[in-house]
């Protein structure tokens, strides 16, 4: 699993590469979990996500969660068609939001203060 994290414009982008399952998910949760600041942005980038497992949707909620508490925004780009498949028929999906390009989740996290 290859984590590259940045930050632009006050945003924290962290995007992802390789498989999300239960070898990685440990790793993956510990770094981004460390990244949430409080009333932080987060763009979490899936485009280079491969394969998910159970595990890797529940480091997605458990980052949703986190951030929330934190009264941060967290926006996911790049959600693979089987991914947002399995997300909506668990009912994850629900709790994000996502967008098809980083400019329109750069645009989206602009528009709205963190914690609205």
């Amino acid at each position: 699993m290859d984590i590259q994290i940045r930050t632009a414009d006050g945003i924290k982008i962290i995007a992802l590469r390789g498989e999300l399952d239960t070898s990685t998910s440990r790793e993956v949760q510990a770094q981004i979990l460390s990244q949430v600041e409080p009333r932080g942005r987060v763009i979490l980038d899936l485009s280079g996500i491969t394969y998910m497992s159970s595990a890797g949707l529940r480091v997605l909620l458990s980052l949703y969660r986190h951030t929330s508490n934190q009264d941060g925004e967290l926006v996911l780009v790049g959600v693979a068609e089987e991914i947002r498949d399995t997300m909506e028929i668990t009912g994850f999906w629900d709790f994000f939001t996502a967008c098809n390009s980083m400019d329109e989740a750069m645009a989206a996290l602009h528009d709205r203060p963190a914690g609205a």
